[in-house]
């Protein structure tokens, strides 16, 4: 049972990660909490149990199918107000949950719902996900599956649950993380991968024109790989081989 007095669930002083686990195994664990272990250090948090905590999600995780195991971590219990105390005692947990992979591709929308690029917690995955959570309710409000985010200053930041890239003439473009953007495990998986796969991932800063008149739009989370766009507000965008090519990579390194 998590306290009432809990902070996490109180101010949203806490922090998330979601990995994929497949018959049982998490492929990408460490990656996962080396950026809980990161986060912990921006917010101020005692370190990360690293031992607990990977014992936490290998036990949520189910020994057969494809399933999204979240880990959460709380300040714990603090009393009123915004203070922490003096020595925070984290809470850690882990959930498990059906995940199958997405089929066909995702339609997406602008949302109104900004990035706050200024905030050290658009760069992390903290319990704060309201702006996150308004944005997809938009999309889905507007029959699309997913949202592309914007941030203060206009410039394409993420989508709102996955990084975004976009393909104009030979090269893939991301926004730069100091957009606002979460320093996504595929991302990086993706950004490493590129040279060996003859591909060049640029990281940019750019408002929504650039995206408008890209050539293929994808998303990319632990979920999902790596998952093309079919629309983006209406416009029809074509099948791209630059995101087969990137796919099939990934898919090819686990």
């Amino acid at each position: 049972m998590i306290p009432l007095d809990d902070r996490g669930l109180l101010l949203g002083d806490g922090l998330f990660e979601t990995m994929l686990a497949q018959d049982g195994a998490l492929p990408w664990i460490e990656s996962h909490l080396d950026r809980m272990a990161a986060g912990c250090s921006v917010l101020g948090l005692p370190s990360l149990d690293r031992e607990a905590a990977r014992a936490a999600c290998l036990a949520a995780a189910p020994a057969a199918g494809r399933a999204a195991v979240r880990l959460t971590l709380t300040a714990g219990s603090g009393g009123r107000g915004l203070d922490r105390p003096g020595e925070p005692e984290l809470r850690l947990w882990a959930t498990s949950a059906p995940s199958p992979l997405p089929t066909g591709p995702a339609t997406l929308i602008i949302a109104r719902a900004r990035r706050n690029e200024g905030s050290p917690a658009s760069r992390l995955k903290t319990l704060s996900y309201l702006d996150n959570v308004l944005a997809r309710a938009e999309a889905r409000s507007a029959g699309a599956d997913e949202a592309v985010m914007l941030n203060n200053a206009g410039h394409v930041a993420c989508a709102g649950a996955a990084n975004l890239f976009w393909i104009s003439g030979e090269t893939v473009f991301t926004p730069a993380l100091d957009c606002g953007v979460l320093a996504g495990i595929t991302r990086a998986r993706l950004l490493e991968m590129a040279p060996d796969l003859s591909v060049r991932i640029e990281e940019t800063v750019a408002d929504r024109t650039a995206l408008q008149a890209s050539d293929a739009v994808f998303l990319t989370n632990s979920l999902i790989g790596v998952r093309a766009v079919s629309h983006l507000d209406g416009r029809v965008l074509p099948p791209h081989p630059l995101v087969a090519r990137l796919s099939e990579g990934l898919a090819a390194r686990g």
